[in-house]
């Protein structure tokens, strides 16, 4: 019964997406014409920017990483390919199923190393957090040069709260004393092993090295946006694409069915009325972009599915089944599916 209830939610969710699509709907002949005129060089431009910036965040979870366990290191091509199936999990499934994803595809690479589930998914809280920044500077950019609608004011100050609590609590927990692991029960010993993630904390010059990395994936990400605009023959600004991707983000901080396909299309069409363009243009231009970003994460993650053996049926047993397994670990660790993958 749980499980038919987790598959009903996110379709019951994505029919209320549609409706909305279809209330708040533009005309969706104009749509179609929108991707007639579409500069594809663009569009290629635009994906190699996310590119970039998938590879920067996972530099940015490497030195996290880094931080947190203790040496032999995974190699940086297995925690890019941990990350980049975490980004097909976020892409296909609803929730953040995705961040429990590349912890359980990278804990089983890393052989004899007891509790390290708890303090991957704490490195994965840490690396989330230094978004802040990069997302600070961004608002505050946005908020100086973009014309920003009233209604959005109040999702972006609410953006900020969130994610100025979860950061000041993760620095809070990282310079917690800590304690012999011996003396803690179980469940406090897997708390404290996910404190060892935030290790990264008590690190200025790691800090910062994570931080910088984050800013330079925010920054390709700018540049994908305005690519994207640019491809639909959307000629403004920079400071437009950064609103396009702070509403964007506010969009989807709470993932309640795969991508929020519909109310990010709202979110993006919206604002750009102010800057004249059309409804039905700013709803093309929302779902190419959607799709332009889908594509890095599905494609590449697709690719390191198959490298790692695994399948799609994998994610979804680690959707359905992120528990404790007996043997100090937090998440269900994926099953070798090798044979399932095509090629």
């Amino acid at each position: 019964m749980t499980r038919r209830w987790r598959l009903l939610l996110p379709l019951g969710l994505l029919a209320i997406a549609v409706v909305l699509v279809v209330w708040r709907g533009p005309d969706w002949g104009l749509v179609q014409d929108a991707f007639t005129a579409v500069t594809w060089e663009w569009v290629a431009a635009a994906i190699g920017f996310n590119l970039l910036s998938v590879l920067t965040r996972a530099f940015a979870w490497d030195t996290a990483i880094k931080q947190s366990i203790a040496a032999p290191h995974p190699r940086f091509p297995l925690v890019f390919s941990a990350f980049s199936v975490g980004l097909f999990a976020n892409a296909v499934l609803p929730g953040r199923v995705g961040e429990l994803a590349r912890v359980a595809v990278l804990r089983r690479r890393l052989v004899g190393r007891k509790g390290t589930t708890a303090t991957l998914v704490g490195s994965v809280f840490a690396h989330r957090m230094f978004d802040l920044f990069p997302a600070l500077a961004l608002v505050i950019w946005v908020l100086l040069s973009a014309k920003i609608p009233r209604w959005a004011l109040t999702s972006i100050a609410l953006f900020i709260v969130v994610g100025i609590t979860l950061f000041l609590t993760a620095v809070f927990l990282a310079h917690r004393q800590r304690r012999e692991l011996e003396e803690l029960g179980r469940i406090r010993t897997l708390l404290s092993r996910a404190r060892q993630g935030l290790a990264i904390m008590r690190s200025p010059i790691a800090a910062g090295t994570a931080a910088l990395f984050q800013f330079a994936g925010w920054l390709c990400q700018l540049f994908a946006v305005w690519a994207a605009m640019e491809a639909f023959d959307i000629h403004l600004p920079i400071s437009a694409a950064g609103l396009v991707l702070v509403l964007m983000n506010v969009a989807t901080i709470f993932p309640l069915w795969p991508g929020n396909f519909g109310l990010v299309q709202i979110a993006v069409a919206l604002p750009l009325v102010n800057y004249n363009v059309a409804y039905a243009h700013g709803v093309a231009f929302g779902i190419g972009l959607q799709a332009i970003e889908a594509s890095v994460g599905v494609g590449v993650g697709l690719i390191f599915l198959a490298r790692e053996g695994l399948s799609y049926a994998t994610l979804r047993d680690i959707e359905e089944s992120p528990v404790d397994n007996g043997d100090d670990e937090v998440v269900a660790e994926p099953r070798d599916d090798r044979a399932r993958v095509a090629g």
